[in-house]
C-alpha cells in the first residue's frame, strides 16, 4: 500500500531556494556603483539638511570654507605675494560638487616700479597645471597711466589662450576722480593697442558706484562684492567676473584667497580668451 504523503511534506518538497534572486541581491550589494549611489544620496541629503535656511543657489562648500553662488559653473581665484608660495598642482586637483579652480588672475605689477615677487613663478606654474591665467596691474591714479601701462607690458608676455589683461583700480591716492579716469583711460588705451584686446577693469562695488559708473562701459567689468548671493548691481551693468569672497581656503595655498565666479558658461569663458 503506497505511503501517504502529508500536505506538509508536499509543501516542503515543492519549495525551491531562490538562488537567482539571492545572487542578484548579492551582486547589487557588493557593487561599488551601489555604494557610490547610496553614499551620494546620503551625502546630498546631509548637505540639503545643513543648507536649510540658506539662500537658494548660494550654499556653503565645506572644503573651501565659504558660500559659493551655485548658478555659476566657472570658478577661479586671484593671487599675489600675499598668498606666498603656491602649490598649483594641489590647487587644480581640489574639487567639491563640481566646483574647482579653473582660472587665476595673478598680480604682476603696481604703479611704475613694483613687480610682484611671486609673479613669474605663478605665471609659469599655474598654466602648467591646466589653469587659465590672466595678469593684473594695481593702478596708482597719481601716476601717469601710459607709463604704468608700459611698465605692465614690459613685465608680462601675453599669449594665445590667456585671459585679457586686468587693471585693478580701487583707490584715488589723493587724485580727483577726473584725474583718475583720465590716467586710467591712458592705461587702457595703451594696453589695448599692444595686446589687441580690451583690458578688464577690476574694482569694488562702492568705488564703481562712486567713480566709474557711466564711464568705461565698453570694457569688461570685474566687480568685488563679498558675502552676497548676487552682486548688488543694476541689471543694466554688464559684469564678467565677480569676486564674491576674500576668505576662501584652497588646497596648496597657506593663506586665505579671493574666490571668483565668471558670469557665463564654459563656452562664453573661452570666447573671452586672447586669440
Amino acid at each position: 500500500m503506497p505511503r501517504k504523503t502529508s500536505r506538509i511534506t508536499k509543501r516542503k518538497n515543492g519549495l525551491k531556494f531562490p538562488w537567482r534572486a539571492v545572487l542578484m541581491i548579492a551582486l547589487v550589494l557588493l557593487s561599488p556603483l551601489y555604494y557610490g549611489y547610496i553614499l551620494s544620496f546620503f551625502s546630498g541629503t546631509i548637505s540639503w539638511v545643513k543648507d536649510i535656511g540658506e539662500p537658494m543657489h548660494y550654499r556653503i562648500y565645506r572644503s573651501f570654507q565659504i558660500r559659493i553662488p551655485t548658478k555659476h559653473t566657472v570658478h577661479g581665484i586671484d593671487v599675489s605675494y600675499a598668498q606666498g608660495h603656491i602649490d598649483w598642482k594641489r590647487v587644480r586637483q581640489m574639487e567639491e560638487n563640481n566646483v574647482r579652480v579653473s582660472f587665476a588672475f595673478i598680480k604682476a605689477t603696481e604703479g611704475v616700479l613694483l613687480v610682484d615677487p611671486y609673479f613669474k613663478r605663478n605665471w609659469r606654474e599655474a598654466p602648467k597645471n591646466g589653469i587659465t591665467c590672466g595678469a593684473y596691474h594695481f593702478f596708482r591714479p597719481q601716476k601717469n597711466g601710459t607709463w604704468q601701462a608700459r611698465f605692465f607690458m614690459q613685465n608680462v608676455q601675453f599669449e594665445k589662450g590667456d585671459l585679457p589683461p586686468v587693471v585693478d583700480v580701487e583707490r584715488l591716492d589723493g587724485a580727483t576722480p577726473t584725474v583718475m579716469r583720465k590716467e586710467l583711460q591712458r592705461f587702457l588705451t595703451h594696453v589695448e593697442r599692444k595686446t589687441g584686446v580690451r583690458p578688464i577693469i577690476y574694482t569694488g562695488l562702492s568705488y564703481y558706484k562712486d567713480y566709474l559708473a557711466g564711464h568705461f562701459n565698453d570694457y569688461p567689468l570685474w566687480i568685488a562684492h563679498y558675502n552676497q548671493p548676487v552682486p548688488r548691481l543694476s541689471k543694466q551693468v554688464k559684469w564678467h567676473f565677480w569676486q564674491h569672497s576674500e576668505t576662501a581656503r584652497v588646497n596648496g595655498i597657506n593663506h586665505a584667497v579671493d574666490f571668483d565666479a565668471f558670469n557665463g558658461d564654459s563656452v562664453k569663458f573661452r570666447e573671452m580668451l586672447i586669440r
